[in-house]
């Protein structure tokens, strides 16, 4: 498929996005206006947390190694914060006449943060040794569409090669990815930073580099003071087309998002994350045209260890519908969270393609005494107890209080919630299954197809399956969408397998997500996308 043609079969995509983020991107008021004077030298300061993992492309896929990563690194495409378009950075093309081998083309003069070239094998090189097995990248999932992956990254057992067949490099601007077969929207997921390019440096000393990362992308790593911040700066020969308008991002970490918002209002944090829900109520008051409230694509649920035995049965799916029966979503959102969240009914966040609407059914109403009926029916909420985790640091203390309130007082079932100190702390316990029962899990869009909510969050052995989900129904539909001819049949194709999460329940989905945020005095033209990042290299910094 020529380049053109390319670009127009992406414009599906692009298109939902456009309505999406066009609905209402930016701050309730006018981004800061934008009119006052500005210092491109100046950095400002970003909420954020303490990383779960070292600073490596393809071992971030929580936000507070995420954000930071996706600044220090450029892939060859990325997403247009304005309209959520698909858009080239180091790539000069991707073409493809089947969606399944795709012919790479980069651009000339992109370098490293150390000044060595960013060519086709710094892409192919990264690839391979994020995807084995051996380097143990929470990451290396998304790999799987690749010829020879399964070489690299077998089920069980050792590796038997450390690269994949499918990729090929033809010269400094060119290579090849082949895949096991087509995937209608592969060039959508080259825009996670999991398929960002290493310099040579990296494969020197991993570790070490993951705490000095040497990047590509529109920001250079300056320091890394654990769990206080992480300073970035411009990188003045950015080759990319978002070229930064500021002199770099301190991304602060913060133990509670009331001590983020009280930096904010004094003027010692430039950029919100969200702000805590004991602010939601005044918060446009607080700040006036400074305030954020924007569309999001992304959801809340909570999850279930699905690896243990107690809620490993068949029947047990019965006992999460019900617990999701219990919960008064309405009122929650309501009150709680002030209006700033919408009922979920599904478990694709709204405004992504392929979302629809009620796939969850009934099990998404609150109906206590329905609630009550299929948890004795599944045999019973262990113990009667459940524990649902949460990280402290990111505003969800009062949410989860009031869901166990409402599981308490619909089911009698003892609900309380499990607080641990950090987004870092939560992430650990929970990757690493040491938590029984229930957790917070949210999910932001990595790109705005309804196969990023599903595939990646419920396929078996996903990189962010936490629930050691595994259905053989799902994946056989996953697949199947994954080969459709059009991204219209995909989508159809993925709500056909969102079906089946209605039926085995592994998490329950909550309510979906708006930025509700805000920025500082000190700051203009703040303005964020559907992912709920700020447009980070276009804000301005006054004077």
């Amino acid at each position: 498929m020529s380049a053109s043609a390319t670009r127009k079969r992406w414009a599906l995509i692009g298109a939902t996005s456009v309505a999406l983020v066009a609905s209402g991107c930016g701050s309730s008021g006018d981004s800061g206006g934008g009119t006052g004077a500005s210092d491109s030298g100046k950095t400002f300061s970003y909420q954020s947390s303490e990383p779960q993992n070292p600073l490596q492309p393809a071992n971030a896929n929580e936000t507070g190694g995420g954000r930071i990563v996706q600044n220090l690194f450029k892939g060859l495409v990325d997403y247009n914060p304005e309209n959520g378009e698909l858009r080239n950075q180091a790539a000069e093309s991707i073409e493809t006449s089947d969606a399944q081998t795709f012919n790479v083309t980069l651009k000339t003069g992109w370098t490293f943060h150390d000044g060595s070239p960013v060519n086709a094998k710094s892409f192919v090189d990264a690839w391979n040794w994020a995807a084995t097995t051996a380097n143990n990248q929470i990451n290396s999932s998304w790999f799987g569409d690749i010829e020879g992956y399964k070489d690299v990254h077998p089920e069980s057992g050792n590796p038997t090669k450390t690269t994949m067949s499918g990729l090929t490099v033809t010269d400094d601007t060119h290579f090849t990815i082949k895949l096991y077969t087509k995937v209608s929207y592969f060039t959508y997921k080259l825009g996670y930073v999991a398929f960002s390019p290493l310099p040579q440096a990296f494969f020197n000393d991993p570790a070490g580099y993951g705490q000095k990362p040497i990047g590509n992308g529109p920001y250079q790593f300056v320091s890394w003071d654990h769990n206080s911040q992480v300073v970035t700066k411009a990188f003045a020969n950015y080759q990319g087309v978002d070229k930064p308008k500021n002199g770099g991002v301190v991304f602060k970490m913060y133990t509670t998002a009331e001590a983020a918002y009280a930096d904010l209002q004094s003027g010692n944090l430039d950029v919100m994350d969200q702000v805590p829900p004991s602010a939601l109520a005044t918060y446009k008051t607080d700040l006036g045209d400074r305030a954020v409230d924007s569309p999001q694509g992304a959801i809340q649920n909570i999850g279930f260890t699905l690896y243990q035995p107690e809620w490993a049965g068949a029947n047990t799916a019965k006992v999460r519908q019900g617990l999701s029966m219990a919960i008064d979503r309405d009122t929650i959102t309501k009150t709680v969270l002030q209006g700033s969240r919408a009922p979920a009914s599904a478990w694709t966040a709204e405004g992504v393609q392929g979302y629809k609407a009620g796939t969850c059914g009934d099990f998404c109403t609150y109906d206590p005494a329905k609630a009550k009926q299929l948890i004795q029916e599944g045999g019973g909420v262990p113990g009667n107890s459940l524990k649902i985790t949460y990280n402290a640091d990111g505003g969800h203390k009062e949410w989860v209080d009031a869901v166990c309130n409402s599981i308490r007082q619909a089911t009698g079932v003892n609900c309380v919630g499990d607080p641990k100190t950090d987004f870092k702390t939560a992430r650990a316990a929970i990757t690493g299954h040491q938590i029984n029962g229930a957790f917070r899990t949210g999910w932001v869009q990595d790109y705005p197809l309804n196969a990023n909510f599903l595939a990646d969050v419920y396929r078996t052995g996903a990189a962010s399956n936490d629930f050691g989900y595994s259905s053989p129904e799902f994946d056989k539909l996953s697949t199947e969408a994954d080969q459709a001819d059009s991204i219209d049949a995909t989508a159809t194709g993925y709500q056909k397998a969102e079906a089946v999460l209605a039926q085995d329940f592994p998490a329950i989905p909550l309510w979906y997500y708006r930025t509700n945020s805000g920025f500082s005095t000190n700051v203009q033209n703040v303005v964020f996308d559907s992912f709920g990042n700020p447009n980070w290299t276009g804000v301005e910094v006054k004077s």
